[in-house]
């Protein structure tokens, strides 16, 4: 799943690709519609990439979520978000068990289970976890690299 230019923007229903950057903010693409706005530098934007949620014990990405989402749907869509709170908070609890109550509220989840199912409609949900290309070199090169250091050190 690759929301590296999916953007929330503030004020704005649903989601947005972005497009290109401009002098004074972006264009961005709705994955609702497909119609281009323009986005000014003093709008509130959000990437999907950046985005956690509260759990018990740490911040849990955003992506990892919805992966989450899509391993117990199969890729398919998710409930509505316009189901009533106790049918939400009880979805959710399927799928993140820890998440925090006390600060992850009926609307996150309710964005949460939207943005879901947009992406999942345009085909860019996955249950497949991210592969990193040349994992091994990229592992090769940090030990090499903590080694140089322990001998500067010394």
């Amino acid at each position: 799943m690759n929301v590296e230019k999916i953007l929330a923007i503030s004020g704005k229903p649903g989601l947005y690709d972005l497009k290109i950057q401009t002098r004074s903010g972006f264009v961005a693409e709705s994955l609702l519609d497909g119609k281009k706005i323009t986005v000014g530098m003093k709008s509130n934007v959000s990437l999907l990439s950046e985005i956690s949620m509260y759990t018990h014990t740490e911040e849990r990405p955003l992506v990892d979520i919805m992966r989450a989402i899509a391993v117990k749907e199969n890729e398919g869509p998710a409930i509505s978000h316009k189901e009533d709170n106790a049918a939400l908070l009880a979805y959710f609890k399927q799928i993140v068990p820890d998440y925090d109550e006390e600060r992850v509220y009926p609307s996150d989840i309710k964005k949460v289970l939207n943005w879901y199912n947009i992406l999942q409609a345009k085909g860019m949900v996955s249950k497949e976890e991210p592969k990193v290309e040349n994992a091994e070199e990229i592992k090769d090169q940090v030990v090499e690299e903590v080694k140089a250091k322990k001998k500067s050190v010394k």
